[in-house]
């Protein structure tokens, strides 16, 4: 177009364009039916899943049986003009606590971590959750939403979470919160031995898995919604949480789906005999 418009040479035009000359001898090959079909599959995906990237799209199309090779699955997203999902930089830990990796799971329901989470609906009236994870498998034990929570509604969440996955937990992580201060979780950790673990104030990142699973949930769903009501926001959470479990790939288990399936029984009923469960706390923790 420029050399017809400005009569000027090939070469001077691709200098101006900032192209290498080589791009004028061929036309670019129109894509096949194949790589037509990828690209329909790919922007339904992205619909989808708006802040999964083409990594996940690739481990989907595996698990549903498509034999593609992941570079030929990077070059049409970035072609098709896909959002990858942004690498949040990561804050430098400050002040003095205990490493997160000294109270290590080995098992299911050796450390479950719990927190709390915020959110409004359309009204402006608070949302509270109450977010449950195992700390071995990833799996979302629970997301308990009200407008306000107590304690007592805390140990009624853990009396079902341990009834569905057949007995308590050897450990609890988590804040210094009124809520998991107070005696009725002192007390429900006493009759089931469950040992308490509260990690230092002002110290998240020592309940990371916990802080990591909050910041999944904000990014790839809460941010995205707006809530009418109370119930409609425990329906799509439930939803959202199942959703989590069984189809989202995590990078710490080699982008497989979490294991959705109970333990086999209980742990064991006494505190000091959790040693096989979790690495035992060090430093800030406390029992």
């Amino acid at each position: 177009m420029l050399r017809d418009r400005f009569g000027v040479s090939e070469r001077r035009a691709c200098a101006v364009v900032g192209q290498h000359r080589s791009t004028q001898r061929l036309a670019p090959p129109a894509p096949t039916d194949d790589d037509v079909e990828l690209a329909t599959w790919l922007r339904a995906f992205s619909t989808e899943r708006p802040r999964w990237g083409w990594r996940r799209a690739f481990k989907q199309l595996r698990r549903e049986g498509h034999k593609v090779n992941s570079k030929r699955v990077q070059r049409i997203w970035r072609e098709e003009g896909l959002k990858v999902p942004y690498k949040k930089a990561k804050k430098r830990l400050t002040g003095v606590g205990t490493a997160v990796g000294r109270m290590c799971p080995i098992v299911p329901d050796a450390l479950w971590a719990i927190d709390f989470q915020f959110d409004v609906t359309t009204d402006g009236r608070m949302l509270k959750l109450l977010n449950v994870i195992d700390e071995f498998t990833r799996e979302a034990l629970a997301i308990g939403v009200d407008r306000s929570s107590n304690a007592d509604q805390v140990v009624a969440i853990l009396d079902r979470i341990a009834v569905e996955r057949g007995g308590p937990p050897g450990f609890v992580r988590f804040d210094n919160g009124p809520e998991f201060i107070a005696h009725a979780v002192a007390d429900w950790c006493r009759f089931n031995s469950v040992g308490s673990c509260f990690i230092d104030p002002g110290s998240p990142w020592q309940n990371a898995w916990i802080e990591s699973f909050n910041g999944r949930l904000r990014d790839e769903f809460l941010n995205g919604w707006q809530f009418d009501s109370l119930l409609e926001t425990q329906v799509l959470l439930e939803d959202w949480r199942i959703d989590y479990n069984t189809n989202r790939p995590h990078t710490a288990l080699g982008r497989s789906p979490r294991p959705n399936t109970p333990t086999s029984g209980p742990p064991p009923t006494n505190p000091n005999s959790h040693n096989n469960l979790a690495c035992p706390p060090v430093g800030g923790l406390g029992m």
